[in-house]
Parts: C-alpha cells; structure tokens; sequence
C-alpha cells in the first residue's frame, strides 16, 4: 500500500516558514519592532481621543442641563402657579382663572349669570333604516338668528355668511352617508344618529351663540325625492329643534353684557370666566389671590436647579482634572450663570421694589453656589408680592435671563454648540490619523518581513554550503584512514 505525504498549501504565509534558515522567529521580531516604531504615535493617539470623548460627553452633559433647567422654569410659569389667581366666591355658577402671561391688578368685584350661551341642536323624524336611500339633490346649510317657539322655528334671519351646499348623491343618500357628508364640510355643524325603538333620526348641533342658529334646506333631484324630510327652518314639519342657539348674559358689576360662549376671557383683564350654571339675582363675588407659597418654592427649585447645574460646570472647568478646563464656551456660562443674582430682572420698575434675585435674599456662597435668606425672601414676598410675581413672569425677568443662557450655551459658533463641534471635529480627524498610522505599520511589517526573508533565506545558502563542505572534510579525513 502507497501513502502519500500531504503538501503544504499554496495559500501558506510566508511567514509560516520564515526563520528557518536562521533559526530565529523573525515573525515575532518584526511585530516587536513595528510595535515599539509606533507605539508612542499609538498612544499620544489614543490619549487625545480619550480626551476628546471625554470633552463631548461633558459638553453634551451641560447643553442638555442647561436646556433641562430653562425648560423647567418655562413650564412652571406657563403652567400659571405663579401668577396671582382669581377667586370665585361659588363655583358652581362661575370659575374664574388667570390668563397666563397676562398681569391681574386688584381683582374685586361681583358677576351674575344670567343666561348661559347654547346651541341649536335639531332632530329629524326618525327612519326605520338608517342605511336606507332617503333621497338624492343637494342640502344647504345658512346661518344666522333665529326664533324658536315649541321646538318649531317660527323666524329667522340669515347672516352675512356664505351658505354651504352639500350635494347628496346615490354614493350618500342614506341617513349615515348624509351625516358623514354633513360633517366632512366642517361647517360649524355636527351631525350624528341617534337610534331607539321608533328608529334612527338625524342630529344636527351647531356652535353656541344666537348668531349660530342655522337653517337646512333641502334641493331634491325630482327623480329621487325625501331629502325635504330633513328640512330644517321656519315651516319645516320634519324637524324638531331641541335646544335653542342663544348668547350667554353676563352681568359684571350690574353691567349686562352678552357673549356667544360660555368661556370668556375679555370681560376682566387677565382673567377667563368659564360659565356653569344660570343663576339671576345670584351675585357672586371674584377676589385674588397672591401666589406667595408657589412663589417662595419656585425660588428655593430655581437655587437647587443652579446649584446642581453650577457643580456640573465647576467639576468639568477644574484646572487640574477638568475636561473642559481650557473651553472659553465653558467658563462664560460660569460666568453668565454668577451673574444671575445681580441681574435687573424687571427693568422700569420703582426704585423702592425688588429687582434682583440678590433683593429677594438669593445670595452667592464663596464656592459660587447659591444659598436662599429665607427671612429676607418671606418679607420681600409679604412687602412687594406683586413685584416678586413679575420677575417671574412668562417670557421675561428670570425666565428671559435663563433663556438668554441657555441659548448662548448652545450656539453653534461661540457657545458649548461650537465647542462640540470643533471636538467632534478633531476627533474625526485623529481617527484619520489612526488609520493611517496602521496603514504605516502595515507597510512596515511587509517591507521588514520581506527583507528578514532575504536575510533567513542567505543564512539558509550559507547553512548549506557549511553543510557540504562539512561533508567533503568528513570523506577526506575518513579517506586517509
């Protein structure tokens, strides 16, 4: 039996076989010799990544502080907590709320409702089938005031509106198709069906107000008619009106006055009257109150907030460890945020009233975080509550400041923005740089391997040649025996 002896394979390295002339691992060697050449480039390579990425996290850390802190105080003051409310003196007839961003000056006074605003609501006759054709043609629909007696209209008055045509086809003509017609106007009328045991009816309900009262005549093709049974107006005999368009009537002071809605926002400067229930001769009175515990909380939130967010940038500027320590972007929102304190929040106001968070006891430790005199706060707030209340008003005095801060912090070309950008920046580039200097090394490792194999492969001729004569010397000496 033949035995063949395998071959090596063509796709070897050469490598696999070099050193065996000269018995070293010439492999070895040259990784060791590439691998001392650029390890200093390597490294000086890798630390400044390491600080780049060390530069973007914290830069990213402060943006997203700074832009969690001004939306915090945003939210707050439109959320409306630190504004002086109104009060109703019974809310079952009348709710009364501030305005946001509006001012509400000494709010005394009495409101009386009258009448509350409603809507037209009508109902046609009921049909046995809802999916049913009624009748093809073309509803339009009219607005304007209207007389109402025993659910039949008994006068109207169309306004200077536009009337709205609907055009009902043999694709819509049942009861439900009309409603969905009806409604894909979005008119100012909504339809809907109603069913029970006499059948399914047509709802029609407009918007409140008098002027809101609306008419539906019916147009009818004359070979498909029944959409006159939907007919809503003076003389229809289909349709019955339920509720009636009407204004509410709202005495202020004694002072009757009407308004299409039951939500009212232009009776009182900044103060909303929502509407609950008609009661004439029932007075009842408004009154204000001073926000000054939400207040005195914002302020302590507002000292925490900074407090965490100046910590933030105290360790990311420090002079030895810091990341940011050389970042101008950095140490001018340290220095804007220090100023905070001084600044004249409400520009204008009397000499006599606290204009600064300084003024209202806000004071700077050594170490640049805050600290609250609560003595101080609680007589500024007690003494001028509405001067404190307008420092904190929606979009200007301490919300204006942070919101100056905070968007500085984030430009793009002076703030924390161009800072993250120029890092970035320079981190695409060294990683550039890396891999170049790994193509170098590359290039190296096949330029010494290749000159290695040359050497191992002389060693090897001259191994042989030492071999042979070594042979001959051997024969001679054994000749001569």
């Amino acid at each position: 039996m033949t035995t063949t002896t395998p071959t090596t394979s063509s796709t070897s390295s050469i490598t696999t076989t070099l050193g065996a002339g000269s018995g070293i691992d010439i492999k070895g060697l040259v990784d060791q010799l590439v691998a001392a050449q650029y390890e200093n480039k390597n490294n000086t390579l890798t630390a400044k990544n390491d600080t780049l990425t060390a530069q973007i996290s914290s830069v990213g850390q402060i943006k997203s502080a700074v832009a969690a802190f001004d939306s915090a105080l945003k939210s707050l003051i439109k959320g409306g907590s630190l504004q002086t409310q109104p009060a109703s003196s019974n809310t079952g007839i009348v709710r009364a709320s501030a305005i946001v961003g509006k001012t509400i000056d000494q709010l005394s006074g009495t409101v009386e409702v009258r009448q509350l605003a409603s809507a037209q609501v009508a109902n046609a006759m009921p049909v046995p089938d809802k999916s049913a054709a009624i009748g093809t043609g073309k509803l339009t629909l009219t607005f304007g005031t209207a007389t109402v007696t025993d659910g039949a209209m008994t006068g109207f008055a169309a306004g200077s509106g536009t009337p709205i045509d609907i055009d009902i086809t043999s694709a819509n003509s049942s009861l439900q198709g009309i409603a969905d017609a009806i409604n894909a106007k979005k008119a100012g009328v909504t339809a809907s069906i109603l069913t029970d045991g006499d059948g399914s009816r047509l709802v029609l309900k407009g918007a409140t107000g008098a002027s809101q009262a609306f008419t539906l005549a019916a147009t009818e093709d004359s070979g498909a008619p029944g959409l006159a049974a939907l007919n809503i107006g003076v003389g229809a005999a289909g349709t019955t009106i339920g509720t009636t368009a009407q204004d509410a009537i709202v005495a202020v002071d004694g002072l009757a006055l009407k308004r299409p809605t039951n939500s009212i926002d232009d009776l009182i400067p900044g103060v909303k009257l929502d509407l609950v229930s008609a009661s004439p001769g029932t007075k009842v009175s408004l009154g204000a109150i001073a926000p000054t515990d939400s207040l005195s909380q914002a302020v302590g939130d507002f000292v925490d907030a900074y407090n965490q967010l100046y910590a933030m940038l105290q360790t990311a500027t420090d002079s030895v460890t810091g990341p940011l320590k050389t970042d101008s972007a950095a140490k001018a929102l340290m220095r804007s945020m220090s100023q905070l304190t001084v600044k004249d929040m409400t520009p204008g106001a009397a000499n006599s009233e606290p204009h600064t968070l300084a003024a209202l006891g806000v004071a700077t430790n050594r170490d640049g975080s805050l600290k609250i005199d609560a003595t101080q706060l609680t007589k500024a707030l007690v003494e001028h509550p509405a001067a404190v209340e307008a420092m904190f008003k929606d979009g200007a005095g301490v919300s204006a400041a942070l919101a100056g801060i905070a968007t500085a912090a984030a430009s793009s070309t002076y703030g924390l923005g161009a800072s993250e950008d120029r890092y970035e920046k320079a981190q695409a580039e060294i990683a550039d740089d890396q891999q170049a200097a790994l193509a170098a090394a590359d290039d190296t490792r096949t330029r010494m391997t290749r000159q290695f194999a040359s050497m191992d492969a002389i060693v090897a001729s001259y191994k042989s040649t030492q071999t042979f004569l070594q042979q001959q010397v051997d024969a001679w000496n054994n000749s001569n025996n």
